[in-house]
């Protein structure tokens, strides 16, 4: 059967790579999640002081980017690929709310965009591969066969990345997750370069309501889809 890619757009904490790995397992396709990628960028540039909470210091990332080395590697234990930065796993380092917090400023940088969408747009040579980001079916892979844009209410997708968060042993409060959510929203719809939009042929899904199970089965009846059209 002819391979596809699939790309998987919306706002943060939706889901996105939770389907995304489970959907690149079921079909055998390769995962990649985009957001770690952004994430592992922001980690370099917080490890080096190039941003805190009272100042970005953007020629210095942009003048360090060749010294970025971003790549994934599978865990058989867990089930999907992990992220390394320069050698180093970083899977967990890159999940904290601090991280969170300084990601979208980081990926508003147009040098750290066309660096990281090179690398997206060249592990996609082969196809069968999911992608979940931002601007996947808009700018990385405007071709893909299916295109998914989804959403959720702020307060749906705070409590879920709460839950995460506390699960993990951070100690967060829901008032600064939430926060977060709402200015994450803002700063990645609003940037210049590649903003979060829904492509015109993207398929919307909110899953507010939605378990995970359910969101699954209907996004894999949207690819099947596909399959029998081709």
């Amino acid at each position: 059967m002819q391979k596809i890619i699939i790309a998987i757009d919306g706002y943060s904490s939706t889901g996105k790579s939770t389907v995304a790995k489970e959907l690149a397992k079921h079909l055998g396709y390769v995962y990649v999640d985009t957001g770690a990628m952004y994430r592992a960028v922001t980690f370099f540039a917080m490890t080096h002081n190039l941003i805190d909470d009272d100042h970005f210091d953007v020629l210095g990332l942009v003048s360090k980017l060749n010294e970025v080395k971003i790549n994934f590697k599978f865990n058989p234990t867990l089930g999907f690929a992990e992220v390394y930065l320069n050698g180093e796993n970083i899977e967990k380092e890159i999940r904290t709310l601090e991280v969170s917090n300084k990601v979208s400023k980081v990926a508003t940088v147009p040098e750290v965009r066309y660096q990281l969408v090179k690398q997206q747009q060249k592990m996609g040579e082969d196809k069968g591969l999911v992608m979940d980001g931002r601007d996947i079916g808009t700018v990385v892979f405007p071709y893909a066969k299916l295109k998914i844009f989804m959403t959720a209410s702020p307060e749906k997708r705070a409590k879920r990345r709460y839950d995460e968060l506390i699960s993990r042993g951070d100690k967060v409060t829901f008032e600064a997750v939430l926060k977060n959510v709402q200015e994450r929203d803002y700063i990645d719809s609003h940037r210049k370069d590649s903003p979060l939009r829904k492509a015109e042929d993207a398929i919307v899904i909110d899953n507010t309501g939605f378990t995970q199970e359910e969101q699954f089965k209907l996004i894999l009846r949207l690819v099947e889809r596909v399959f029998e059209d081709m």
